[in-house]
């Protein structure tokens, strides 16, 4: 078994910190709002995973090939240019989502956007909730 070395793992930083040094007032209010519908329909608890990665519950995964590891559920971070959510279900599965969420980008399993008032709050909470649940089903949760 290997076990993986990710970069990506809780810390002891307090979220609430991380939250209060978001130095854009709209950004700032986009995240604690981010932040607040994810602990409701998670009904987890956040942890700073890394230094910038506020994260919801945590899954043990295993691939075929024996690598594992643990992942946080779901979350958001705030970056330079956008708010990037995780969606670690996977996007492809969300496309019914994301053709009414507003403009937005995407990487492998990241949702960019810029502002919460550019999309639509209640399709991203629809969306968060389905892979969360997506996630909670296919995987060993840990917390």
């Amino acid at each position: 078994m290997a076990k993986a070395n990710n970069k990506t793992v809780p810390t002891q930083l307090r979220v609430q910190d991380y939250l209060n040094a978001i130095e854009d007032p709209q950004r700032k209010e986009d995240c604690i709002r981010i932040h607040d519908m994810m602990k409701e329909i998670t009904g987890r608890e956040p942890k700073m995973w890394g230094t910038s990665i506020v994260g919801f519950g945590t899954y043990h995964y295993k691939y075929e090939s024996g690598r594992e590891g643990d992942m946080l559920m779901t979350g958001f971070s705030n970056r330079k240019h956008s708010i990037t959510l995780y969606i670690l279900g996977g996007l492809k599965k969300r496309e019914a989502f994301l053709s009414k969420l507003g403009p937005y980008k995407t990487g492998k399993s990241c949702l960019y956007i810029k502002r919460l008032s550019d999309i639509d709050i209640n399709v991203l909470a629809e969306m968060i909730k389905e892979d969360f649940d997506h996630v909670r089903k296919k995987y060993e949760v840990i917390d």
